[in-house]
């Protein structure tokens, strides 16, 4: 989860949303990701789209089974779709969402969603503080940005 915060913080320092995943496979990191809509122009660019991608193509596969993803903010719908479709098995999430959160917090798809050919566990809070002060830092710079009518940093997400 330390990994996956700095990986936030370099979202953060880009302009984009500051959250960050980790994938690890065997114990190895196999991909990893940070959020990159905004530079990417793309709604589909979450740190946790980003790292599935980024293993996908370190493996040469989209299936991931036997993998946790380490992510510092709750998985949104969106993404617990992909996390599904990847047959990974556990996430591991720091801060909840509870505007979007759907590993229990709005939405219960990770794990209860019985539907699902797959089912991923889910554990919640792993240094939840640090991962909930990132965002919530990053938000209150950027509303102080606003007030005083500074310019943010430009997106951009290299790879």
């Amino acid at each position: 989860m330390k990994r996956a915060l700095m990986l936030a913080r370099r979202a953060s320092e880009v302009g984009e949303v500051p959250v960050g995943a980790v994938l690890v496979g065997d114990g190895e990191v196999i991909g990893e990701g940070w959020n990159c809509p905004i530079g990417e122009s793309d709604a589909t660019a979450h740190a946790e789209i980003q790292a599935l991608r980024d293993a996908g193509g370190h493996i040469g596969n989209y299936r991931l089974p036997g993998t946790t993803l380490y992510v510092t903010l709750e998985p949104c719908v969106m993404c617990a779709g992909a996390i599904v479709h990847a047959r990974v098995a556990e996430v591991v999430y720091g801060a909840t969402d509870p505007k979007a959160g759907a590993c229990g917090s709005v939405f219960d798809l990770l794990p209860s969603d019985g539907r699902f050919n797959h089912r991923t566990e889910c554990r919640g809070g792993v240094l939840a503080d640090d991962c909930g002060e990132t965002l919530r830092a990053f938000f209150r710079a950027r509303r102080r940005s606003k007030s005083t009518g500074e310019a943010g940093a430009q997106p951009a997400c290299p790879r």
